[in-house]
């Protein structure tokens, strides 16, 4: 890198996953609307020709004449090409394929299990994790072999346990996990404010709070605007809105299989008195299934299972677009992704610090949660550091539900990583939706392995 004044460049930076379809072109567009950093893009994915597709795109990027930022975009074929002198390394991949997620997330429907997402917790999300930890061990060993010194930005899911891995194979990494989940509950806060106080023009970064948890299941203890305590505030969008659910109206939903009334959250503020800083599609698994007991429940509740198949054919239309993308028959478009990749970047590179909510190791930022577990709480971001806040430590009774999941993933780890079946097992049947019958979930296991066998090499299946 080379610093000038105000402005950072010939930035190193690789994508593992580099073939992204979406998720990449909001980065992109992110790396062009900032003027103060500039570099290359080094692409990396095992579909290399989506990767090349990126280049094309990522390049058209950085030649529209609003692009204030100007980088180089480049398909590489190894992860050693990627990785060499990399100053930051963005991970944003699908474990497996859209077979392997629709075994995470419907066949346990068969037994009476519903999950909303299925990628962190539940049948799903443990199945998930198995698969995607050994490539986050190749991937943490080709780091700390081509570049031990770069930051690492985790997007993937199951967030907590792909961060986790990283540290457990190169415990000197720099890596952290990001999620916008926290930012969605800022805006609902925003919502709230206009709605009950008819306050406009607030950013959800004027909206301060005190993060807890882990990721997917966040809790706020404190929230204020200003100098007003929200927490009252969202008392009373709750009682008024409990029943009916609250949706912000400026809020463009992506599609029905995402959308949620934010009624789950309330349930949790009720039952708890702190606010449930996720969406509701994820919030509901980590909990017995209050809320997904059957589709008729997850009805009543306001919130979506989300259907492999949705997914399936999403993917079908973003390949078209990236083809029309690379053909010129459809202009790529400069506009904020709401992320905060690069702001982090920033930060990291000396230019302007930052507080945001991030995943990383334990070390006192969360009480009465194991030292070294991944939890997600504020942290400070400066010149090459980043710092977690102290958080403090939640209720009992809430940090109770957060333990057993914290327990839960540090055993799918050594699983993970010993090919232990009997434990993998264990783990399954202690999640909190995966009330059934030992029996029949020792079959919906087993099912679901030989279903992913093919990314659990080692194991006897």
């Amino acid at each position: 890198m080379k610093y000038l004044e105000n402005r950072v460049t010939d930035i190193n930076l690789a994508y593992i996953g580099g073939g992204s379809r979406g998720w990449a072109w909001r980065f992109m567009s992110d790396l062009a609307l900032e003027e103060q950093l500039s570099g290359t893009v080094r692409l990396y994915d095992i579909d290399f020709q989506a990767a090349h597709n990126n280049e094309v795109i990522g390049n058209k990027y950085s030649e529209l004449d609003q692009a204030k930022g100007k980088w180089k975009y480049v398909a590489v074929k190894t992860l050693e090409e990627a990785l060499t002198e990399a100053d930051f390394v963005i991970i944003s991949i699908v474990p497996g394929t859209f077979n392997e997620m629709a075994s995470d997330v419907h066949l346990p429907e068969k037994y009476g299990i519903y999950q909303s997402v299925g990628d962190t917790v539940g049948p799903g999300g443990l199945v998930r994790a198995l698969r995607t930890i050994p490539m986050y061990v190749e991937i943490a060993e080709n780091i700390k072999r081509y570049s031990p010194n770069a930051w690492i930005i985790n997007y993937t899911n199951p967030m907590t346990l792909c961060t986790r891995t990283l540290y457990e194979v190169f415990p000197q990494i720099k890596a952290f996990g990001c999620c916008h989940e926290v930012f969605g509950t800022q805006n609902l806060l925003v919502a709230m404010l206009e709605e009950l106080r008819g306050i406009k023009g607030v950013t959800r970064e004027e909206i301060k709070v005190n993060v807890l948890g882990i990721n997917h299941f966040t809790w706020f203890d404190k929230a204020s605007y200003k100098n007003m305590d929200l927490i009252p505030l969202y008392r009373e969008l709750v009682d008024k809105y409990y029943e009916e659910g609250f949706m912000d109206k400026n809020k463009n939903w992506l599609n029905k299989c995402f959308s949620y009334a934010n009624r789950v959250k309330f349930d949790l503020f009720r039952r708890y008195g702190l606010i449930a800083a996720a969406g509701d599609r994820h919030l509901a698994e980590f909990m017995p299934p209050w809320y997904l007991k059957d589709p008729e429940t997850v009805e009543k509740w306001k919130f979506s299972i989300t259907p492999v198949s949705w997914r399936i054919q999403h993917r079908e239309n973003l390949i078209e677009k990236s083809n029309r993308l690379v053909r010129g028959e459809e202009p790529v478009e400069i506009k904020p992704s709401g992320e905060e990749g690069v702001r982090q970047i920033k930060a990291l590179v000396g230019l302007k610090d930052i507080v945001t909510n991030v995943n990383l190791p334990n070390v006192g930022q969360m009480q009465g949660i194991p030292m070294g577990a991944v939890v997600e709480t504020n942290a400070y971001f400066s010149r090459d550091n980043v710092q977690p806040v102290m958080a403090g430590k939640l209720p009992d009774d809430v940090q109770n539900l957060v333990i057993r999941h914290v327990l839960n993933q540090e055993a799918t780890l050594k699983a993970a990583l010993t090919r232990d079946k009997a434990l993998a097992f264990r783990t399954f049947i202690n999640d909190p939706l995966v009330n059934i019958d030992i029996k029949d979930a020792e079959e919906l296991f087993n099912q679901m392995l030989q279903n992913t066998r093919e990314y659990l090499p080692g194991w006897n299946i």
